[in-house]
C-alpha cells in the first residue's frame, strides 16, 4: 500500500462538487472568543517562542559550534589530534588543559587563523569554518578575545564601546556620520553590563587591567556575537576582578555561548560550568569540575598531586 505524500493531501474537507462532506459544518466558521486567560497563555507562548533560536533546516546539528575529528600539525607535529568538541546554544564552557595542549590552536581554527589538515568545523550547523577567513567568521558572529587586552589607549572608554558597535562603516555612512539614538543606548547598556559605568570618560589607558578586561569584553558584545571565545580572562587581576568576571561571563551566557580557555583553577569554578580538559591535542576529560579533578588522567597530566 502506497502512502499519500503530505502536500497532495486535501486542504478542506468538500466533496469535488465542493459541497461540504456529511458531519461538516456549512459555512465560515463560528467566532472564537477567548478568555482573558487563554490570550495569556497565547501571549507567553510567542514570546517563548521569539526567544527560541530560530534552526535553520539545512542545518545538520543543533550545536552552535561544532567540531569532529579536526587535526592540525606543524612541521609534522601535532597541536591538534582528531579533536572533537560540541558547544551549544547559549552554554558556557571551560577549557583547561597544560600548555601545549592545543587550547589556542583549537581557537585559531574555530577563528580561521589556522586552516586545520583533516576534520570538520561548523557553525550554527550550516557553516563550514575551514573555508572561511578571519573577517567572514567574524561577521558570522564569532568573537575573540586574548589574553592581553587590546584597547585604544588614548581613547575614552565610552570611544572605545562606541566604536565597536554594530553599524554601517562604509565610507559614505562615515561622512554623514551621528551618534543615534540607538548608539547612545547601546553604549550605555554594555558600560552598564561590564561595570564600568562611573569609568565612561576615563582614558581606557588609565584603567586597571581587569578594568581593561571587561573593556574588551564589552567591545566584543558590541558587534553582537553569538559565540565569544575568551583566552584566560583572569589572569592578572585581583581577587575581587576575578570573581567579578566570573559574575559577568555568567551573565553573558545567559543571551550567548562562551568558550573560556582558563588555568585559576578557583575562577573555573566559580563559573559552575562543564569543563572540557584538552591534553595533547585530544579531549582527556569532560565534565563538571569535581568529575574531572577526581580523574587519575588529570591529575597525572595536568592537575598534580
Amino acid at each position: 500500500m502506497s502512502l499519500t505524500p503530505l502536500n497532495a493531501r486535501p486542504l478542506a474537507a468538500k466533496t469535488l462538487a465542493g459541497a461540504p462532506l456529511p458531519g461538516t459544518l456549512a459555512g465560515p466558521p463560528p467566532e472564537v472568543v477567548k478568555s482573558p486567560g487563554a490570550l495569556s497563555l497565547e501571549a507567553d507562548d510567542a514570546l517563548f517562542a521569539a526567544e527560541r533560536p530560530v534552526r535553520d533546516p539545512l542545518a545538520v546539528t543543533s550545536a552552535l559550534l561544532y567540531l569532529d575529528a579536526i587535526t592540525v600539525s606543524f612541521d609534522g607535529f601535532r597541536a591538534l589530534n582528531a579533536l572533537s568538541l560540541v558547544i551549544g546554544d547559549k552554554e558556557m564552557r571551560a577549557i583547561i588543559g597544560p600548555n601545549g595542549a592545543g587550547k589556542t590552536t583549537m581557537m585559531d581554527v574555530i577563528t580561521g587563523k589556522t586552516r586545520p589538515n583533516t576534520g570538520t568545523a561548523l557553525f550554527a550547523g550550516v557553516h563550514d569554518l575551514t573555508t572561511l577567513d578571519e573577517a567572514a567568521i567574524a561577521e558570522l558572529g564569532i568573537g575573540r578575545k586574548f589574553q592581553t587586552p587590546t584597547v585604544f589607549d588614548m581613547h575614552t572608554v565610552e570611544d572605545n564601546i562606541l566604536l565597536a558597535v554594530k553599524a554601517d562603516r562604509r565610507a559614505f555612512a562615515n561622512i554623514r556620520w551621528h551618534r543615534t539614538a540607538y548608539e547612545k543606548a547601546r553604549v550605555d547598556e554594555l558600560l552598564e553590563r561590564v561595570r564600568l559605568q562611573d569609568h565612561r570618560f576615563r582614558r581606557a589607558g588609565d584603567l586597571s587591567h581587569g578594568q581593561k578586561q571587561w573593556l574588551e569584553i564589552g567591545m566584543l558584545l558590541a558587534q553582537e556575537p553569538r559565540l565569544l571565545l575568551v583566552d584566560e580572562p583572569a589572569a592578572g587581576m585581583t581577587d575581587q576582578e576575578t570573581a567579578d568576571t566570573a559574575v559577568l561571563l555568567r551573565e553573558i551566557a545567559k543571551t550567548r555561548s562562551v568558550v573560556v580557555v582558563e588555568h585559576d583553577m578557583q575562577f573555573v569554578r566559580d563559573l559552575d560550568v562543564k569543563v572540557t580538559v584538552l591534553h595533547e591535542g585530544s579531549v582527556l576529560a569532560e565534565g563538571p569540575l569535581d568529575q574531572v579533578s577526581a580523574d587519575e588522567r588529570v591529575i597525572e597530566v595536568y592537575l598534580g598531586r
